[in-house]
Order: C-alpha cells, then structure tokens, then sequence
C-alpha cells in the first residue's frame, strides 16, 4: 500500500466544561458528561463541533487519527475532582497504547475554564500530565471564555481560541488549530508560547466580539499577527465566575521560536484592555422599565436578556423574576423557559388540556424569589430533543447540532407560555422553541437566559432587547461575588 504524502499519526481527546464556581444548588455530576470512548469519537464527523472540526481537517492533511476519549457536559457548578480522575483514568491507557504504537502529535478538544475541588486550573493539570508522559506536539483548540493559565502555556504547543462570540467560529477554530498543528510538524518545530494576564476580568456581557473591549483587542491582536507572522495571537476573555487563580482576560502570542517582538504585542494588548475596561459597569435596568420601554416604541418581539441567570453560564436556569413581571404586568402574550424537571415529571400524566398546580422554579439559587405556585394549562409534552435551526449555533460548540433537554412539557397561564425542561439548555437557537410547537415571532415579550451566546438566534427576529437585572450566580457585578482563590490585584475587585 502507498503511503499518504503527509501520513501522521495524530491522537485526539477532548474535556469540555465552563465551571461556575459560585452556582449554590447544582453541582456537576458524573451523569452530566457525554462520555464517548474511541471509535465513538468518530461520531462527531458532520455535528459541526469543534470534534469535527478535527477530523475533517485531518481527512484534509491525510492524518491518522487515533482517538481517545471525549468528555463533555453543559456548564454548571463545581465539579468533584473524582469526575477529572474519571477522565484521567479512561484517557491515560489509551494514551499509552497509542504512544507504544507510535504518535506524531496529540489535539485536544478543550474548554480552558474547568474547575474541580482539587484543582482550580483542570486543563492545566491534565496538559501537565501529558506533558510528563510525552515530549509530542501538543496542539488544543479553547472557548473563547478559556481562563488561560502559565501551566497551560508552558506546557501546550498552541493554544488556538475561538474568536467571535456568540462563538459561531468554534468548528472554525478547530480547523484553524489543526492547521497550525500541521505548520509546526512540517517545520519540525515546537511551538513557542509568550503569555500575558491582563489582570482585568470581564463580565460575560461585555465579553461580546461585535463591540468593545474585544472588538478592538481582536483587530489589533490580527493586525499583529498579519503585520509580524506570527502563528497566532490570542485572546482569552475568561471566565469570570469561576472564583480560581487565573480567570479573566489574558493573552499569548504563539511562534516557532522566540520573538522579542511578542512581548511588545502583549503589553500593547494589556495597556489597551486597561484603557478599554476603565468605567464598564454593568448596564442593566429593571424589568418594569424594560416592559415600559418596549411598549413605548411599540415594536415587537421584544426580548428581555438575563445575564444573572444565564444558563450558558452556569446557572441552574429555573429563576422566577421575569415570569413573575410577565404575569402581573399582563402586557401581552409572551414566553419564558424555565427549567424544573420536578414540574416536568408532575405533568406527564396529564393530557393537553388539562390543568395542574405547580410550584414552579425558584429552586437554584437562594437569591431567587422562590418557586411560583401557579396554576397551568398543559398545551404538550416531548422528550426534548430537537435539531439546530443554525449550525453555526453557539450551542454546537458545546454538543454538536442534536440537543437534548430532557423530558419537556410546554404549559400557559394567562397570556404567558412556559417551556419548562428537565435539563438547563441555554438558548442559543430557536429549535428549542420551534421544537416545542412555539413560534417565537408571536409573542410580544420572551424572557431569555443568557448574557451573549443568545444574540445569533434572537437578533435577527427580534425588534428590541433589553438587559435586565435579576437575581443570580451569574451577576454582572462583579465586586458583589464572594471571590477568595483569585489573584489580586484584579479590575474590577480591586479599582485603585
């Protein structure tokens, strides 16, 4: 048989999780994680996921990819570090078998802002480990929101993070890794990483790639990269409620050997963020201006956006704040999603039409108001499964383009349509409602769970939006946290 002109033999593993280390009520269980071993990885090929990414890029450069394992779960709370030794223990035999067959180099698949009870920097332990195991290439592809630690530059090859945010470049970024992976195994050069924290964390609203501060941190980190030729010039935004030692906004400049003028990009990168991030505060108003204002202009749909309890964040998704402004204010037909498994399990028994009690949400966060004891009318029930309306979803970056939100059931009272699930789904895409027998342009108002990710799906049907301010281990003031493990000084904890 003929050898391929560029054969290589490259292994393939990926763990993804966003921590929310303030989350009170939902920490990550074993049973969170998709868990795919081997040959199952494959799986991936089509699902417009970072994975598959991968391995078409790889198809491309004619690689062999030798696949170990991948696991994934939606952000939550903290996680048990016997879930990580869960991961090791499947992931290092299989790393070992591929090394004694012969390996060119290893991908990874990664979040860059996961954190157990053991260890605040989950990748940078697992990107040591391998290290110690290897002297391979070492290439991982990161969410944008990565909070990027030293270990995690000292010991990887590059690092290659999505650029845009909501992150329609996820399978992009992926490919984009792949290729850089492949530039320094034809150059038979490792990779040389100069790195930077900017000692600025950001709240996840204004960590939005369409305005500033990334919008400008990004034009000038690719005008450096363009300008001087480097591999890549990266940009973090962090993680800022994940209460560990290195979140937040950092940097790294990434080349084959080392360049004094890396250096002078980074502290370019860090004195602008400075300059950028002086004065942001978070920019929500309350529900009842919201609703006045967009009754007011008169133009509908209007969403009303809730960072504090933004599932993509984290949060447990159940907050009862604007449903219960929807329902006293009566202003028009509208929709929240709310997710409470235990509502959803008290309804399956009952037919459309049919009315229940439920003591609705509120069961996340000791903040909240509450659960809501209301009475509904049942309009359907599903198993929560539905397809991306958008590939280039923000949710396929987490899991790909088939979604599952448990068992669901779609409930009305008065002039409000709930979609309650029994897993927190953030809604990045408009199949979870469509799915559910729910057109999103009939409504007046839609109460959405999330800070950004929202804005490719909701933006081009809505007429309004408005960020409000609600309860929520997702608050966007970021002073009022109870932070202890982060590295002071950092803006905006410490503002002197």
């Amino acid at each position: 048989m003929k050898q391929k002109n560029n054969y290589k033999k490259i292994f393939i593993s990926g763990l993804f999780h966003e921590t929310n280390t303030f989350v009170e009520k939902r920490s990550t269980c074993l049973h969170d994680f998709q868990v795919r071993q081997g040959d199952e990885l494959f799986g991936c090929l089509g699902d417009e996921s970072p994975m598959d990414g991968f391995l078409q890029a790889a198809a491309d450069h004619e690689w062999e990819v030798v696949p170990g394992v991948d696991w994934r779960a939606m952000p939550s709370g903290p996680v048990d570090n016997g879930i990580f030794e869960e991961f090791w223990n499947g992931f290092r035999p299989r790393f070992e078998a591929a090394l004694a067959s012969g390996l060119d180099a290893i991908f990874l698949v990664l979040h860059g802002a996961m954190a157990t009870t053991r260890f605040p920097d989950a990748e940078g332990e697992l990107l040591r480990r391998i290290g110690e195991m290897s002297p391979l290439p070492l290439v991982a592809v990161l969410d944008l929101h990565a909070n990027v630690s030293p270990e995690m530059a000292r010991y990887c090859d590059a690092l290659v993070p999505y650029r845009k945010n909501p992150h329609t470049d996820a399978k992009e970024a992926a490919v984009r890794a792949a290729g850089i992976l492949d530039t320094l195994l034809a150059a038979k050069n490792r990779g040389v990483m100069a790195y930077a924290h900017s000692r600025i964390m950001l709240a996840p609203p204004d960590t939005g790639t369409n305005a500033d501060p990334m919008k400008s941190l990004l034009e000038i980190a690719g005008r450096a990269q363009r300008e001087l030729g480097f591999l890549e010039v990266g940009i973090a935004a962090g993680f800022a409620h994940a209460d560990t030692p290195d979140s937040g906004l950092s940097f790294w400049v990434l080349d084959t050997k080392p360049n004094p003028a890396a250096e002078l990009v980074l502290k370019t990168l860090c004195d602008e963020a400075c300059r950028l991030c002086v004065g942001l505060a978070p920019r929500e108003i309350s529900i009842d201006e919201a609703i006045d204002a967009a009754i007011a202009a008169g133009r509908f749909p209007a969403i009303l956006i809730e960072p504090a309890d933004n599932i993509g964040g984290g949060a447990s998704g159940d907050g009862t704040t604007i449903l219960r402004h929807l329902i006293q204010r009566n202003e028009g037909p509208s929709c929240v999603v709310i997710n409470d498994p235990e509502s959803v399990v008290r309804l399956q028994n009952l037919e459309p039409g049919g009315q229940a009690t439920l003591s609705l949400g509120g069961k996340g966060f000791s903040g909240d108001p509450g659960p809501l004891e209301i009475s509904v009318e049942l309009l359907g029930l599903s198993n929560g499964r539905f397809e991306l309306e958008d590939v280039h979803s923000h949710l396929a970056s987490m899991c790909g383009t088939r979604i599952d939100m448990g068992p669901s059931a779609v409930v009305r009272h008065g002039r409000v349509t709930i979609l309650l699930t029994s897993r927190a789904t953030p809604p990045f895409d408009l199949g979870q409602l469509r799915s559910q027998g729910i057109e999103p342009k009939d409504f007046h108002f839609i109460g959405v769970k999330a800070a950004v990710g929202h804005k490719q799906a909701y933006d081009p049907i809505t007429a309004t939006s408005f960020c409000v301010s609600t309860p929520g281990p997702c608050s966007s003031d970021l002073p009022s946290l109870p932070y202890r493990y982060i590295r002071r000084p950092i803006h905006p904890l410490d503002k002197s």
